[in-house]
């Protein structure tokens, strides 16, 4: 049974509505045979079918909304059944079962996959003709009434199609798979993990049901609106055990078909044992004996490294996420553990040391040389992948670079009474268990002063016909995180006291740190700040995130030698900054005026609170 997936009809078309099957389930239809009209937002289109085949299931109902590569109704071509598979195994012999079975399982497998899956697909089949065979050697002709319901179920499998995981984004990376083929999902529970060029995402399960076969392996590219894993629904399975158990009871009495259930229930239990088994030695880990333990791509990474199973570390982060450096610290403590020495061994080697100090020195010599071997080979010859969040970050910076003139201004902040106005407020917030930092105050400037100067808001139209102003401030920040650049943005910064900023940095800067930053933080930004001077740098020349037209780069802060207004020097905390601005629409004028007004907010917080709203 395959599903038929709702192509495009349209630029830009997304759903379309059902008006008029012109097919009903059970019907036998033709190549290019009209099966329904749909109308869309322009007009009233035919859909013809793929393929010859018998109707099975029809998915949406007269009146309802289809969406675009979504499955719409469900065929069976008709070159395997059930009926086939039964009249097979009563005329051939079981050389002739097997071929007959692997061509049954290769039709279900084919349709609409890359090379690679077919190829796994056809792994698949060859496994499963030969479990067919044995089960028939062993049970002669009572296998019949049991062999074709693994294939039965193939038949009765849906695919899962990969759904929009966030504007503009076509494809992304499987990551790590949560569940293996033929295990038993829940609706809602975590499928698979996958990396896009913003974020790393969880895929759960849309209904409950059983994991026929992946369509990805880990580490490929997932394409959107395309089949990323097969199941089947748990009312489906039922009622395939339903027809299989009806036509047992019609070939056996009820002496064999006790018998033969019993034998039945038994070797499916030594199986899923098998099983269980397997995947306990391939994935490393008992899904369903301890829960899953957060903690990011990389720091898994490390842990397969070293050989480390994550529950003997004790995570610090929240809600007990293992980071990079509990796993540091584990290997400390064990590398410290291993060369312990106690008091016994302490004596009986001073002793020796005593009795024989060539014997030490020539230890000792040895010691030096094997150190300078480990020094000499940490560093190593390697191909990375260029793939996920850094892949997109290249392509975008390229593209940012190349396509818009930058204009570069820089300047140098006093923020002496700025810090001491944090310093002040700081205890307060942490009553309320905010972290208070100075990007709260300096977000809040920088929308104060896109009242004035509008224009650092907006952004370019496409076809580089219009100037687009913002409704709303939203501005991002660069946050250097393990899955690489990302730049989540406080929506609404207009709108926000400075403790409400203060919240939703810190929980942005969590989130983008662990990789799993909500698309919905990752949309919209119109103004961004790189904060480089939080690692030490003075100056940078920032490239602006498009489709934003201006991003501002913050330096380090130094207590400088500074003249007041009396001529007498003092000490003074400076914070150098760069803007770097769009040159197509932006100008060094109204750059500088911005920029003056952001600074004199920064430099006299006291006035800024006479604009705040």
């Amino acid at each position: 049974m395959n599903d038929f997936i709702l192509p495009d009809i349209g630029e830009g078309i997304v759903e379309c509505e059902l008006v008029k099957w012109l097919i009903q389930e059970g019907d036998v239809i033709e190549e290019d045979q009209p099966v329904a009209e749909v109308m869309t937002d322009k007009a009233l289109v035919e859909i013809p079918a793929p393929h010859a085949g018998t109707v099975v299931k029809l998915y949406c109902q007269e009146g309802d909304i289809a969406r675009v590569h979504a499955p719409l109704f469900a065929v069976d071509d008709g070159s395997d059944s059930d009926s086939d598979i039964d009249s097979d195994s009563d005329k051939t012999g079981h050389g002739e079962r097997e071929d007959d079975h692997a061509g049954d399982v290769m039709t279900v497998a084919a349709p609409a996959c890359s090379t690679a899956q077919t190829q796994s697909a056809a792994s698949q089949a060859a496994s499963q003709a030969a479990s067919i065979q044995s089960d028939v050697a062993l049970s002669g002709s009572n296998g019949a009434a049991t062999s074709p319901t693994a294939a039965a179920l193939e038949r009765r499998s849906r695919d899962f199609i990969l759904p929009d995981i966030g504007e503009g984004i076509v494809e992304c990376e499987v990551v790590t798979w949560h569940v293996a083929e033929g295990d038993t999902v829940e609706e809602d529970q975590t499928i698979v993990d996958v990396m896009t060029d913003k974020a790393l995402v969880e895929i759960t399960a849309s209904e409950p049901g059983r994991i026929v076969r992946f369509h990805y392996a880990q580490g490929e590219n997932a394409r959107v609106h395309t089949p990323l894993y097969a199941y089947v629904p748990d009312e489906e399975a039922e009622a395939e055990s339903a027809e299989s158990t009806e036509s047992a009871d019609s070939e056996f009495t009820a002496p064999e078909r006790k018998q033969e259930q019993s034998e039945r229930l038994s070797e499916n239990r030594q199986e899923g044992d098998d099983k269980s088994d397997n995947k306990s030695k391939q994935d490393g880990r008992h899904e369903e004996s301890r829960p899953r333990i957060p903690a990011a791509p990389a720091v898994r990474r490390l842990l397969r490294e070293h050989q480390l199973d994550i529950q003997a570390i004790a995570g610090s982060g929240r809600d007990g996420r293992v980071l990079k450096e509990d796993v540091l610290a584990y290997l400390k403590q064990s590398e410290a553990h291993e060369t312990d020495v106690t008091p016994d061994d302490s004596h009986k080697v001073g002793a020796a040391a005593e009795t024989d100090k060539a014997d030490a020195e020539a230890c000792a010599v040895a010691s030096d040389v094997a150190s300078h071997e480990v020094r000499s080979s940490r560093l190593e010859s390697k191909a990375v992948p260029l793939k996920g969040v850094a892949a997109v970050m290249a392509r975008r910076m390229v593209q940012a670079s190349t396509q818009i003139p930058h204009f570069h201004y820089g300047d140098e902040l006093d923020i002496t009474d700025l810090l001491a106005l944090r310093a002040r407020l700081k205890v307060r917030a942490e009553q309320q268990g905010i972290r208070l930092t100075l990007m709260p105050f300096i977000m809040k400037a920088m929308a104060l002063a896109v009242i004035e100067e509008p224009i650092l808001n907006a952004r370019l139209s496409e076809d580089e016909s219009e100037i687009l102003y913002q409704g709303t401030c939203n501005i991002g920040m660069a946050v250097d995180s393990a899955s690489g650049l990302m730049v989540p943005n406080v929506k609404g910064v207009e709108r926000l006291s400075i403790l409400e900023i203060a919240r939703e940095v810190g929980r942005l800067t969590e989130a983008a740190r662990s990789g799993r930053v909500a698309q919905a933080d990752l949309k919209g930004g119109t103004l961004s700040i790189s904060n480089i001077g939080a690692l030490g740098g003075t100056y940078a020349a920032p490239i602006i995130n498009q489709p934003e037209v201006a991003i501002v780069a913050l330096g380090r802060t130094q207590r400088l030698p500074r003249f007041d207004s009396e001529g007498n020097v003092c000490a003074r905390d400076i914070m150098t900054i760069t803007w770097a601005g769009d040159h197509r629409i932006i100008d060094g004028g109204t750059i500088a005026r911005f920029s003056n007004l952001w600074k004199h907010y920064l430099e006299h917080p006291d006035e800024m609170l006479l604009s705040l709203s």
